[in-house]
């Protein structure tokens, strides 16, 4: 398999692609305790909690002293909190191909209520596209990639119904919040009906569970 998905919910997202690359850090070591010896890069999205384990970074960091970890600007000095070297992260530049001869890295601009991006990770016979967390992905084309790790966070109807469910009682802050920061089903299956290949493959990422 070219892929593990360790998590993907509000309460934790990790995804390993290629037993090489970790996309997210929001779970605990132990989750990550039969892969992290293989990793070569950490790549890091957005501060959220559920992406962002300060606790499991600082482990990771002090385990694997030499990892790799990439993120945009707004990451750098979070990770640096975390006691992770400078000297071991890569700070990037949306849309700028970085090339680790492994493999290739590009980040996306995407649109969530804090600082966030996804990735393209482009392998020479491999091709990833990682997207969650994000109100829109207009502008963004993918033709005929491998993998498709695309945010399905909630059915149209079913949040509607949700809010309605609600509203009675006032706790329906979720709902609202999560159609202005995630992408709904609907959404991202237009996406993905306008990029995929025939042998694509595509998982529907962070897909809420009501509790």
């Amino acid at each position: 398999m070219n892929y593990k998905i360790i998590a993907s919910c509000s309460s934790g997202n990790a995804v390993i692609i290629r037993d090489i690359i970790l996309i997210d850090c929001g779970v605990t070591f132990k989750r990550l305790e039969k892969y992290y010896k293989k990793l070569k890069i950490v790549l890091l999205t957005h501060i959220h909690g559920d992406h962002f384990k300060k606790a499991t970074i600082k482990k990771l960091a002090q385990e694997r002293p030499t990892l790799r970890f990439a993120c945009c600007e707004w990451l750098l000095e979070p990770l640096l909190e975390c006691g992770v070297d400078r000297r071991n992260i890569d700070v990037l530049e949306i849309g700028t191909k970085y090339d680790y001869k492994l493999f290739k890295i590009i980040p996306i601009k995407l649109y969530h209520d804090v600082p966030q991006c996804g990735y393209r990770v482009l392998f020479d016979d491999y091709k990833v596209i990682y997207a969650t967390d994000t109100r829109t992905l207009k502008g963004i084309t993918a033709k005929n990639y491998d993998l498709y790790l695309i945010e399905g966070n909630y059915e149209d109807e079913e949040l509607e119904e949700r809010i309605r469910r609600k509203q009675q009682v006032q706790q329906y802050c979720y709902e609202y919040r999560a159609r202005y920061t995630h992408l709904s089903k609907g959404q991202a299956s237009d996406f993905l009906l306008n990029n995929m290949g025939d042998n694509s493959e595509y998982v529907f990422m962070h897909e809420h569970v009501e509790r």
